[in-house]
């Protein structure tokens, strides 16, 4: 077969598509803790657009949306405390507390 020919064949590999995030009859709202809470990583980030699957116009309403949850306490800033030290010693930060310029170990 030419090259040039076989430029045009479609794969014959199926792929199952993925459903949306976000289904028609779903609000973004900072009141839809459910939702929101999907679009945030372990470590309290916002995730990106592109991992989410999302469109421009979705993605800033769920980022003003996750905000404003913070904002009134709905969700956290930080992810819960245990898990937050289990990172910080992973990364070989220290758990000391810090007085004026030295630093006490408890």
């Amino acid at each position: 077969m030419d090259k040039s020919k076989r430029l045009f064949l479609k794969s014959k590999r199926s792929f199952r598509r993925r459903l949306p995030p976000i289904q028609s009859g779903d609000r973004i709202d900072y009141r839809n803790v459910s939702l929101i809470s999907r679009f945030i990583s372990e470590q309290g980030k916002i995730l990106s657009r592109r991992v989410n699957r999302l469109t421009l116009k979705q993605q800033r309403l769920i980022t003003i949306a996750i905000k404003q949850a913070r904002i009134l306490s709905l969700l956290p800033f930080l992810p819960n405390l245990n898990n937050a030290k289990q990172f910080q010693f992973q990364r070989g930060g220290s758990a000391g507390r810090t007085i004026g310029l030295r630093t006490r170990n408890k």
